[in-house]
């Protein structure tokens, strides 16, 4: 079964971005359909001239496609990227969140696996407050938080944080890069078996003889 995952991110000056990457690499590597989507910037260029990194992935990112809340209602599960901004998420993917209360009103939201990663410079710079944060969101869409937990040893390698891969410094090394790929294919995984259990239980609901193969299938599978 192939789904289909949108990664959707703001980054300033790239290590979300190149957090985004991996997360999406780690998406197809599951056989998931990926939409690597930026959201706009909305600083105003005399800030972001003052920050030579910023400026410079600014002007990198401006042929990169742009998010749009029809990504949204496209995709079967969502992995947000950002970075941390006082312990919260960045104005710019709150922005672009905000615009999805219609999709949201409509349940186009409701049961879709969600996940998300951050970055900080500092180590203790509210990574783990700003995934919290983006939970918020979820729990009121009614969306599937999927972290990537204690459940593989790259998680340990890259720090250790169980609500979603993070980065500090300038930027991700190879071990959070990994971390980062390992949650988007878990992402993909889950995704993949929430939609194959929601058939084989509707294939089940036609009659008898669609149970006994359903049973017959989930435990081939177990």
């Amino acid at each position: 079964m192939t789904v289909k995952v949108a990664v959707i991110y703001y980054s300033a000056t790239g290590a979300v971005h190149a957090l985004a990457q991996a997360v999406a690499e780690g998406a197809v590597s599951a056989g998931a359909e990926v939409r690597l989507r930026r959201v706009a910037e909305l600083a105003p260029d005399s800030a972001i001239d003052e920050n030579p990194l910023w400026r410079r992935h600014t002007d990198a990112a401006a042929e990169l496609a742009q998010a749009s809340v029809e990504d949204l209602a496209w995709a079967d599960a969502l992995a947000f990227g950002t970075p941390t901004r006082f312990g919260a998420p960045a104005a710019q993917l709150k922005q672009f969140i905000d615009q999805a209360g219609g999709l949201w009103r409509d349940g186009g939201l409701t049961d879709k696996p969600v996940t998300a990663f951050t970055s900080a410079y500092n180590r203790h710079g509210g990574s783990e407050a700003t995934i919290l944060s983006l939970a918020n969101v979820f729990y009121h869409w009614g969306a599937l938080i999927v972290p990537p937990g204690y459940t593989d040893p790259v998680v340990y390698a890259a720090g250790g944080n169980p609500y979603g891969t993070s980065s500090t410094g300038e930027g991700p090394d190879a071990a959070v890069l990994e971390a980062a790929r390992y949650q988007g294919r878990r992402l993909a995984e889950i995704t993949i078996r929430l939609l194959e259990g929601g058939r084989l239980a509707g294939t089940a609901a036609d009659g008898g003889g669609a149970r006994e193969t359903t049973v017959g299938a989930t435990s081939q599978t177990a």
